[in-house]
């Protein structure tokens, strides 16, 4: 059982990008695995063999009895008719046993994780770009149905064609030695049933490809209704929410009636042309016994060789049209799960630098507009010292986030460079860059996990101790010991629920603070890091703040006055270029666009909706 467990490597990665063709995409994910798919349809071609044989024999006794009797048969054919007896007790059953232990133990649990993490894996190289054009629901959900959909169009393909194949051919053979009218009518007979396959399978496949889709735009609709339930009861738009759910399934109901037709249009043809065989087979080995031709062991052998591919056919019409719907599904999950990677690690790419010293930043003539006319950033010149900290200060959609998303490389620049400790950043792995960059975001990420691991995710090597120390300074660790979730976990074990919804505002930026703390980056982001703390807990972090970011590179996009005042420099930006730097008393002073927001300001915050 071992040895058919780890025929080959379920976790093997994959070469490159998937294909967008269904056979190339295909061999793409199935790479590893192929030889022992081609060995389960020789397996399964052997048992077909095995099938055709067992009919012979049963054939081969009849005739041998009634030509012999019953004083002479056990005598003479004794040890022939222990043969027999083993082959039926022992190597048939050994062999359908071999089949099954390759599909049930090396394939049926393999196959699945070996397309899955394939594809997981390449989702999750995608650029930010990809996830924002779709629901995360959808794309999780093609990953696991187009998964599911390989494995098993393999699994039955090597099972049933295999199996039918041996088949078939056996039973021509078998009926051409009785007389060749009898092949004759195997072969006119599984012409026809080729020409059956082949006028509904592509309506099959095309009308499964619908229907994914169409279940795709259901769990979108479900998955993106849920993930912002609050903002649903909120506006009171449960009614609302619940007429695009009928929608949707709506459709995804006519799509499958329209399947449903053409399948039961094809049981119903194939369940009547199916008889025909054992019809046309039967009655004719009768009439060639009725001239002499055939004796009555030819009879039983065209019957059981007619009854079974009879109900083979049904059953391999029935395996070839899940196959076809599979591969519809397959094709429908192709499109939205093979788009090359936008941002990708250059040849060569190699990892950041390590130097005390390090952590400088520059954009240099920087031109980005997320593939619009318009540009984000138009031409951005900005240099920022090791240990230096800088305030990024605009109107909404003055370009502050863009920069910092394009220095994590969540995209790439359109013109110009980001360099990181004078290398551009395109010539370091994304993994190494992010390595060394800290970010707190105004919209914090949680994980449905516990407490500890959150936190851990900053640096997945710490100590439980070093977590906790962490917690501490982001005076995060009194409210999680207080935490407990529906299972009775407590403290540092307890989950935080999707997307930490368990927690208040502040309670995930304190979460996040301690999370890029024991990640411990050179350079730290803080993108409104202190915008969901009240007055009194941000007050007790800003001490926490001073002490994170001394000695590093800190770039801080905020309108709260308590985290500019902080900064050595403020950079203000409209229109994707920088317009006014300085220290805050010098802006002031100049009267132009800084100082225009601060006159805006209300409660410790600069104003976006100020006049120029």
């Amino acid at each position: 059982m071992k040895l058919f467990s780890n025929l080959f490597d379920s976790f093997a990665p994959a070469d490159g990008s998937p294909p967008k063709t269904l056979y190339a995409f295909m061999r793409w994910a199935l790479k590893g695995a192929l030889p022992f798919i081609l060995l389960m349809f020789f397996v399964g071609a052997a048992v077909g063999g095995t099938e055709v044989l067992a009919a012979y024999l049963v054939g081969w006794l009849i005739d041998t009895a009634t030509a012999r009797g019953p004083e002479d048969l056990f005598p003479t054919f004794w040890l022939t008719l222990a043969g027999v007896a083993v082959f039926f007790l022992i190597f048939r059953p050994l062999m359908m046993g071999l089949g099954a232990a390759l599909t049930s133990i090396t394939m049926q649990p393999n196959l699945f994780p070996l397309v899955m993490q394939r594809l997981n894996r390449h989702v999750l190289g995608q650029s930010l770009s990809y996830f924002d054009d779709d629901f995360a629901g959808r794309i999780a959900q093609k990953a696991q149905q187009t998964s599911r959909a390989v494995s098993e169009v393999m699994v039955e393909s090597a099972n049933t064609f295999g199996l039918a194949l041996a088949s078939i051919i056996g039973a021509a053979f078998l009926m051409a030695a009785v007389d060749v009218w009898l092949a004759v009518i195997v072969l006119v007979w599984l012409i026809a049933y080729f020409f059956l396959i082949r006028f509904f399978m592509p309506r099959i496949r095309a009308r499964s490809k619908a229907r994914a889709a169409a279940r795709a735009v259901v769990t979108g609709q479900v998955v993106d209704t849920v993930s912002n339930i609050a903002t649903v009861k909120l506006f009171a738009h449960g009614d609302f929410e619940d007429r695009a759910t009928l929608d949707a399934l709506a459709g995804f109901r006519e799509c499958g009636i329209r399947f449903g037709r053409v399948s039961a249009s094809f049981r119903l043809i194939l369940m009547a042309f199916a008889g025909i065989l054992p019809v046309t087979l039967i009655g004719g080995s009768i009439f060639l016994w009725s001239r002499g031709i055939a004796t009555p062991g030819d009879i039983a052998a065209a019957g059981l060789v007619s009854t079974r591919l009879a109900q083979m056919s049904g059953w391999v019409s029935m395996t070839a049209m899940g196959i076809f719907a599979n591969v519809g599904e397959i094709e429908d999950g192709i499109r939205t799960l093979s788009p090359s990677h936008s941002v990708v690690d250059r040849e060569g790419a190699v990892e950041p630098r390590r130097n005390d010293g390090g952590g400088e930043v520059v954009f240099d003539n920087v031109v980005f507009g997320y593939g619009r006319p318009s540009a984000a950033l138009d031409g951005l010149n900005l240099r920022i010292a090791p240990g230096e900290k800088v305030a990024l200060v605009g109107r909404s959609g003055a370009g502050k986030t863009t920069a910092v998303s394009l220095l994590l490389r969540l995209y790439d620049v359109e013109g110009g460079r980001v360099m990181l400790d004078g290398v551009d950043i395109r010539d370091l792995t994304q993994d190494g860059l992010r390595s060394k960059i800290g970010m707190v975001r105004q919209e914090t990420a949680m994980f449905n996990r516990p407490a500890i691991e959150n936190i851990r995710y900053g640096n997945p090597d710490a100590t439980d101790e070093q977590v906790i120390q962490a917690a501490k300074r982001a005076h995060a660790h009194d409210f999680i010991q207080d935490l407990s979730d529906f299972r009775g976990r407590k403290g540092y074990a307890a989950h935080l629920g999707e997307r930490g919804v368990k927690l208040s505002g502040g309670q995930r930026q304190r979460i996040a603070l301690a999370r890029v703390i024991l990640k411990d980056a050179p350079v730290l982001v803080l993108d409104e890091a202190t915008s969901a703390l009240d007055s009194e807990v941000e007050a007790a972090i800003q001490d926490t703040l001073e002490t994170v970011m001394e000695g590093k590179t800190v770039i801080a996009i905020a309108h709260r006055l308590s985290t500019i005042a902080r900064m050595d420099r403020i950079v203000v930006l409209d229109q994707g270029r920088i317009v006014e730097e300085g220290s805050h008393n010098d802006l002031l002073n100049s009267g132009g666009l800084y100082a225009g927001l601060w006159d805006h300001q209300s409660g410790g915050f600069l104003g976006l909706e100020a006049a120029e």
